[in-house]
């Protein structure tokens, strides 16, 4: 397991126009390594994950201060890309989102985005990106079908494969099973374990249990702030504070 810092903020506060919706977060993400975020619901969780890749811009009177590192680089740089951004930090979210287009071309859609048209390397990029998502051997007689046809676990993990296609180096991924049922999540949480070989990956859940199997660092957000992190065996079993203990055993949130 790499010990590289890939991506990081620095005393990082986000207003909603007059609203503090995180106050002074300074938190580190490690190459090959899971960082699940827990806290109750309106903690500033997915706000929080969703700025690592500049996904708030789009939301008027949304301000960050502080830094959002990547590489050591501030994502939000006067000269930074924000296209190249979300191409090096992909994000899955919550709800299953496939576009109403063939399996095929649902992969296919940020690769062609990026200007690559050879229908052979679009196949090999597609199939690879299938198989890392552990969903091809499902799929691979159904490239022609459309996306809105596979089960919800499936159009999930659909999603996965095209933000892998992009080729990022953060996944970002926002309750990626809270709306699958026991059997799906179980898949989605294989793959977490074997996509962390080769990526960094942040994920806000809010199952305890889904924290505790599938990652290696956890968060404890709660109203805004960052109350604790630490190796996620620590949290479990013996964290620091009592509001991250009584937010674990179930006493709030």
């Amino acid at each position: 397991m790499s010990n590289k810092m890939k991506m990081a903020t620095k005393n990082m506060t986000f207003h909603y126009g007059a609203f503090k919706a995180l106050d002074d977060i300074t938190l580190e993400f490690r190459e090959n390594q899971v960082t699940a975020l827990i806290g109750p619901s309106g903690c500033g969780k997915s706000t929080f994950l969703r700025s690592l890749n500049r996904m708030n811009d789009i939301i008027p009177a949304a301000r960050v201060e502080g830094q959002v590192l990547l590489d050591g680089e501030d994502v939000y740089g006067p000269n930074v890309d924000v296209v190249e951004i979300r191409k090096r930090v992909g994000m899955v979210f919550q709800k299953p989102n496939p576009f109403p287009k063939t399996i095929f071309n649902d992969v296919a859609y940020g690769l062609r985005i990026k200007g690559i048209k050879n229908r052979g390397e679009l196949q090999a990029r597609v199939e690879a990106s299938l198989k890392a998502a552990a969903i091809w051997d499902e799929v691979k007689d159904r490239l022609n079908e459309s996306a809105l046809s596979l089960s919800g676990g499936q159009q999930q993990r659909l999603c996965i494969a095209r933000a892998l296609a992009i080729e990022p180096e953060v996944v970002l991924m926002d309750e990626p099973a809270s709306a699958l049922d026991p059997i799906a999540t179980q898949k989605i949480e294989e793959l977490i374990r074997e996509l962390k070989k080769s990526y960094t990956i942040i994920i806000v859940t809010h199952n305890m249990q889904q924290a505790a199997r599938i990652s290696n660092i956890t968060a404890f957000f709660y109203m805004g702030r960052l109350i604790e992190v630490d190796k996620t065996e620590t949290i479990f079993t013996k964290p620091s504070l009592k509001q991250t203990e009584d937010y674990i055993t179930g006493r709030f949130g």
